[in-house]
């Protein structure tokens, strides 16, 4: 059987992929877990994530812990902000198909966005937590 993990990560960037608010506030299909050299701002990319048992009695479960990150260089938060906005709207509460697992449910936790160390990064962090089972 295949990782939840990696099938809830797939479905994520399926659906934000062909998300056409994600994608206009992107600029375009820029959605990265490991981000090519010299790409084109904003993007987004896969962070953290966790997994841990969430099994009951019954039934074989994770529950899920999934950053996204949007790293922007528009001039203040609003094209991070208005990305993150885009990506909670097409994830949150979603039903989302996950190869050989089942989502219970997909929610939005928190966002936030700040200026990178960098000084002309904006930074934006989405995190969302999901619970899954075994088909």
């Amino acid at each position: 059987m295949s990782s939840s993990g990696f099938a809830l990560q797939q479905a994520i960037f399926q659906k934000l992929s062909s998300d056409a608010a994600t994608i206009a506030a992107l600029g375009g299909t820029r959605i990265y877990d490991d981000v090519p050299a010299r790409a084109e701002f904003p993007f987004l990319t896969f962070g953290q994530s966790t997994e841990r048992d969430w099994s009951t009695g019954t039934d074989a479960g994770q529950e899920h812990i999934v950053t996204l990150h949007v790293w922007s260089r528009g001039h203040g938060r609003k094209e991070a902000e208005t990305a993150i906005a885009a990506a909670r709207e097409a994830l949150h509460d979603q039903a989302l198909d996950l190869a050989g697992h089942r989502l219970i449910n997909l929610r939005h936790e928190f966002s936030e966005a700040r200026r990178d160390s960098d000084g002309e990064t904006f930074h934006g962090i989405a995190r969302f937590r999901a619970v899954t089972e075994a088909e």
